[in-house]
């Protein structure tokens, strides 16, 4: 069949643009076609909430998905090196001199990016303790003078005025901002983009929305959306900064790739954590383990790099702090829970009662997973009513938090204060282990010590030592309960929310719970039973190992407890994985991101690629008729098309290669065209340089709407050789699907071509991308597979 009949077969394409409250008709499906960038089928209501959606739709990979708390539309990335004509030639003609400048600046981006993630992450620190430092000393002050009424209404009123304040950037500037960040960072890693996800209106409601949300008494912490806020640097340095806010850099026009972009964000979102947990060898292992899909070992170098300069920056600017010019900030170090305790032996109750927390942790963490399930695709539903309906939930959530804070402390029995201490009991001033609260001189408040302090002195106070502090069981219940229950309610609201401090908090509860429970038996303090319990959730929850380990050894910089925190971790991981799967993991699904895993599904050994890489497809010739190119980009949203060379212009009809939308706009708005069907190969070279058709950074490039042609150049010819990706990736029809994916998985690809086996057929049977890998898609096609075989 002919590229013009082809043409006309084409189905009308979804306009991204249009009424998102129509219903796709089924004739504009594409669920099994060829015609595809990613051929996503789009099987639901655009204007429905992904979340909502369970076994109802017949693929997650629809052309739109969750990022943040927005519904946009997503596509693959390309990690692929495009090996055209022009690519070639850009690279013999570079000197050597382009070339050592190309390394100098990846490292010179890394230190940039490791500095201003450095600044960020200390500029948020100071902003949350002082803010919320200034709140608890007010109110603290008024419970002194026993006006709780007040108290109570100036507590209150600060929470709701910073949970408003969080909320309305999110709502109504960058709902992309809104959550950790983190599920989003993993699938851009993966090959998935987003509108917004990475760009500089992002970036500033990730740093001032997360400090209005912790400042705010929100339970949640600042450590996920550092990681998304180190991966928005990483993206705005890399891609040469941003078009849209006027701010370009063109000698970084080398990074305008997605590949060196995937580079340069993996070292953002491993600064991201250093600084959130002042944690440079963590934060490595954090990307390695967890963000990034693709690894080697220069980038094992330059994330290093990156994160050593922030533990420079951050040891640099708390030593300016250590005068007090910081305010409420403090003297505090790089090592944010040290834990010091004069005993870290331990024997068999000690173990037996480590395996207890690795079991309990594994069996909370996995129903923690499964409630946030639940909550987030309820919200997804309040969500979608808009952005005002989403300040409503926030304000909610703030009130309910508040209440919980300050009302349950009210539930617990005074204590008499510790003698021979060295801290002042009860507190006066913000912080401190002994909060006085309704009690009488003399005495203190261990839940209020808890409740009535920012989250990061609430987890100091659980990691101190029994000699030191002494909470009663019930109120370390109470506390558990709380937290476990408001860290499931608060994630998925509009506001910049990290998991780790509410799951570090909930942990430690329970695992001091136990510590006292084996106190009799046991060798080991609390406070170390309290770090294990911390670690076994948080095994549970998100089922890293090694980067949760050092992650917490350098928190606390107690490495005697290295043993044990690999002992519980892996028992907790083990036993969660039973039930279900991480929880960014199952976010990334609820989300509706079409993420590739490593591994191939069972089921897809029992099939071939040509199966599902099904035809008709629309190809170019290699000199094609503009009238043609045009038609096909206006009726198709695809990103790739196959070029054939046929006779005259070769010996049979062989495959040229593949060429890319973007790189056919560029050369349609240059209008190099001829009348006549031959080469312009040479022409286009003088033209155009490699450079042309690099990936524009924050604008959006060349639009098909943008370009007007007129009746005489629509019948004219261009040559689409000199962009055409001549060594495409190909497989046979015949191989197998599992074999297809891990290849696919592995190479980061966008495109992969099948060919046929057998001789006599066109040279191209059709292209499988992401969505063709999904497990969704192919048991949609196949629905007679069991999908556990």
């Amino acid at each position: 069949m002919s590229t013009a009949k082809l043409l006309r077969h084409i189905p009308d394409p979804i306009d991204e643009n249009h009424d998102n409250n129509r219903e796709i008709d089924p004739s504009d499906r594409l669920v099994g076609s060829p015609f595809a960038e990613d051929r996503d089928s789009v099987s639901l209501t655009l204007g429905e909430p992904l979340l909502r959606t369970s076994t109802a739709r017949i693929s997650t990979t629809s052309q739109l998905a969750i990022v943040g708390s927005n519904i946009c539309p997503i596509e693959s990335l390309d990690y692929e090196i495009i090996e055209n004509e022009l690519f070639k030639q850009d690279w013999r003609s570079r000197r050597k001199i382009e070339i050592f400048q190309y390394i100098i600046l990846k490292w010179a981006l890394c230190l940039c990016i490791g500095l201003i993630t450095g600044l960020v992450g200390f500029f948020n620190n100071i902003a949350v303790e002082n803010i919320a430092g200034h709140k608890l000393l007010l109110t603290n002050n008024l419970m002194l003078k026993e006006k709780y009424f007040q108290a109570f209404v100036v507590y209150v009123g600060s929470n709701s005025v910073l949970a408003v304040a969080a909320a309305i950037l999110c709502a109504y500037i960058a709902p992309a901002a809104a959550g950790s960040g983190i599920p989003e960072v993993k699938a851009y890693l993966n090959g998935i983009d987003a509108y917004s996800i990475l760009a500089p209106s992002t970036l500033f409601v990730k740093i001032f929305g997360s400090i209005f949300a912790v400042a705010g008494g929100f339970v949640v912490g600042k450590e996920g959306p550092m990681v998304h806020t180190g991966a928005c640097i990483a993206s705005l340095l890399g891609q040469g900064g941003s078009r849209k806010y006027r701010l370009t850099w063109k000698w970084l026009r080398y990074f305008k790739n997605d590949r060196d972009r995937r580079d340069l964000i993996t070292c953002g979102a491993a600064a991201g954590v250093a600084a959130a947990f002042r944690a440079p060898v963590g934060g490595v292992l954090f990307a390695l383990e967890e963000a990034a899909s693709w690894w080697r070992s220069a980038l094992l170098w330059r994330t290093f790099f990156t994160t050593a300069v922030v533990a420079v920056v951050l040891r640099s600017f708390m030593e300016f702090c250590r005068g007090g010019q910081c305010g409420l900030f403090g003297e505090g170090g790089l090592i944010m829970f040290k834990i010091n305790t004069e005993n870290s032996t331990y024997g068999t109750p000690d173990l037996i009662a480590i395996v207890l927390l690795g079991v309990i942790g594994g069996v909370f963490g996995s129903l923690y997973n499964y409630l946030v399930d639940k909550v987030l695709r309820t919200y997804s539903i309040i969500n979608e009513r808009g952005p005002g309906t989403k300040l409503i939930l926030v304000v909610a959530v703030s009130i309910l938090t508040t209440c919980v804070s300050f009302g349950l402390p009210w539930l617990s029995q005074c204590l008499p204060c510790p003698t021979d201490l060295d801290d002042q009991c009860p507190t006066v001033g913000r912080s401190g282990n002994y909060k006085n609260f309704q009690c009488p001189p003399g005495h203190y408040n261990d839940l209020a010590s808890l409740f009535f302090n920012t989250n990061d002195d609430a987890i100091r106070n659980l990691f101190t030592s029994a000699n030191d502090k002494h909470f009663q069981l019930s109120s370390l219940f109470v506390f558990f309960v709380s937290i476990y229950c408001l860290g499931i309610i608060t994630y998925g609201i509009a506001v910049p929310s990290g998991l780790f401090i509410p799951v570090i908090l909930a942990g430690a509860s329970y695992g001091r719970i136990v510590g006292r429970l084996f106190g009799s038996v046991a060798t080991l303090d609390v406070s170390l039973y309290a770090l294990l319990g911390a670690a076994s959730f948080l095994g549970g929850t998100m089922r890293m190992t090694v980067s949760l380990c050092v992650i917490l050894l350098e928190l606390t910089n107690n490495l005697l407890m290295l043993p044990l925190l690999m002992l519980v971790l892996l028992i907790s991981k083990s036993v969660a994985d039973i039930f279900n799967k991480g929880v960014y993991d199952q976010i990334v699904k609820m989300k509706g991101l079409p993420f590739m895993e490593a591994h191939a599904e069972p089921f897809m050994r029992q099939l071939v690629a040509g199966g599902v890489a099904s035809g008709p497809l629309i190809t170019f010739s290699g000199i094609e008729k503009v009238d043609n190119i045009v038609h096909a980009l206006k009726m198709t949203n695809h990103n790739g098309f196959p070029v054939i060379d046929e006779p005259p212009f070769s010996d049979s009809s062989e495959l040229c290669g593949l060429v890319l939308r973007s790189h056919l706009l560029v050369l349609l708005r240059e209008k190099k065209f001829t009348k006549k069907k031959v080469s312009l190969r040479s022409e286009i070279w003088r033209g155009f340089k490699a450079h042309d058709f690099a990936k524009p950074g924050s604008g959006k490039g060349v639009k098909l709407e943008d370009l007007e042609f007129n009746e005489e150049e629509l019948e004219m010819f261009v040559d689409l050789h000199p962009i055409t990706n001549t060594s495409p990736y190909t497989v046979v029809e015949s191989m197998s699907l599992a074999k297809a994916a891990i290849l696919f998985h592995a190479l980061g690809l966008r495109h992969l071509l099948v060919v046929p086996k057998t001789p006599g057929r066109p040279p191209i049977a059709g292209i499988l991308t992401r969505h063709d890998f999904m497990p969704e898609h192919i048991l949609g096609l196949y629905p007679h597979l069991n999908p556990h075989k």
